[in-house]
């Protein structure tokens, strides 16, 4: 990775370049492309943008915007993230991630090493170099057919970080976009607790733990926000990609409730938990619609007779029910970054 600078535009820019030797290696030449497709068919705050990219004596390069900060591997070395700090860097990844949805675009390598946290507190996604391309309008700068970039990860092969994968891209299966919702989850679980729920010894005996264990539960590391966020967790790392959440939009709207008042946030985040049926999920929310509408009913207007002589029975009263103010309305800011000098951002292994 080089920093450079762009003549034309006036601005400094970031330069990925592929070295001659490995544009001999079609499957390396493949992932650099689809990189640069994926990347350049999205336009979102929360994803790295990619400006141009050609060839230079040999050599494939990617034109990127050049981002001041560090990586959440980074950060995360110091320590995890408060609860509060993790949810809105949270709420950015995943608006990033269902922009790439929504576009037909799949990470599928979503990790710590892939999000970059801007001195001007952004978080970005990085790598989209083992993205996979669902939509054949995908594309950009000429290049490959964007159809056929799937036949780089054909059935049966697993590709991915062991630590962060699904159990579907585990066993090599089809996948659609659940599995990032998968890698969201351990992403989350790890800016507040510190370490990858999963992570093991050996490759194999990470994906052991990821098929066959439950994450350690966040209750008692992010007061008062521990809960929830655990909630949001096991619900986005359940075991059967049709149990978790089903679009990443549905995500980003329970990480918001979190900043609501109390009285809202247990309609808002009380989904159903790890585990039960859909059914559950309709019974629960059919309660709660229920009790609203119990709660928002007028109450009677008849009143019992006093039994004093000379008064008018059902008299109405002078004072009125007034609704007791939610302490918790008034919210602070967002989570602000500190003043942390930057530096470059310089991927390692490039």
């Amino acid at each position: 990775m080089w920093r450079g600078r762009d003549t034309r535009l006036g601005r400094e820019v970031a330069i990925k370049v592929l070295p001659a030797a490995f544009a001999e290696e079609p499957e390396r030449l493949g992932r650099f492309e689809q990189e640069a497709q994926a990347t350049a068919a999205l336009n979102h705050p929360g994803i790295l943008a990619v400006f141009d990219i050609g060839t230079h004596e040999g050599s494939l390069y990617l034109v990127a915007e050049l981002l001041e900060g560090e990586t959440l591997r980074e950060r995360l070395a110091g320590g995890p993230l408060p609860a509060g700090k993790a949810v809105h860097v949270a709420i950015q990844v995943a608006e990033g991630l269902a922009a790439a949805h929504e576009k037909g675009i799949v990470h599928r390598d979503l990790k710590p090493d892939n999000v970059f946290l801007t001195t001007n507190g952004r978080a970005k996604i990085l790598d989209f170099g083992l993205a996979k391309l669902t939509r054949r309008d995908v594309g950009a700068f000429g290049g490959s057919d964007p159809g056929q970039t799937p036949a780089l990860t054909q059935l049966g092969m697993v590709v991915g970080t062991a630590a962060y994968m699904s159990p579907e891209q585990a066993r090599g299966y089809a996948v659609d976009h659940r599995p990032d919702i998968f890698a969201f989850g351990l992403l989350l679980h790890e800016m507040v607790s510190g370490r990858s729920p999963f992570l093991r010894g050996t490759p194999i005996d990470t994906i052991s733990a990821l098929l066959n264990t439950e994450p350690p539960p966040l209750g008692e590391l992010a007061p008062p926000l521990g809960t929830a966020l655990d909630h949001i967790v096991r619900h986005c790392l359940e075991k059967l990609p049709e149990d978790r959440f089903q679009s990443a939009r549905d995500l980003v709207f329970s990480l918001r409730s979190l900043s609501a008042p109390s009285s809202a946030r247990i309609s808002r985040v009380g989904f159903r938990p790890p585990g039960s049926g859909r059914r559950s999920a309709l019974l629960v929310r059919g309660a709660l619609a229920l009790a609203g509408a119990s709660a928002s009913s007028p109450p009677s207007r008849s009143r019992p007779s006093t039994g004093l002589p000379g008064r008018r029975t059902g008299a109405r009263s002078s004072s009125r029910h007034r609704p007791a103010r939610d302490s918790t309305a008034s919210r602070c800011a967002p989570w602000a970054w500190g003043d942390a000098p930057g530096r470059c951002c310089r991927p390692r292994g490039v």
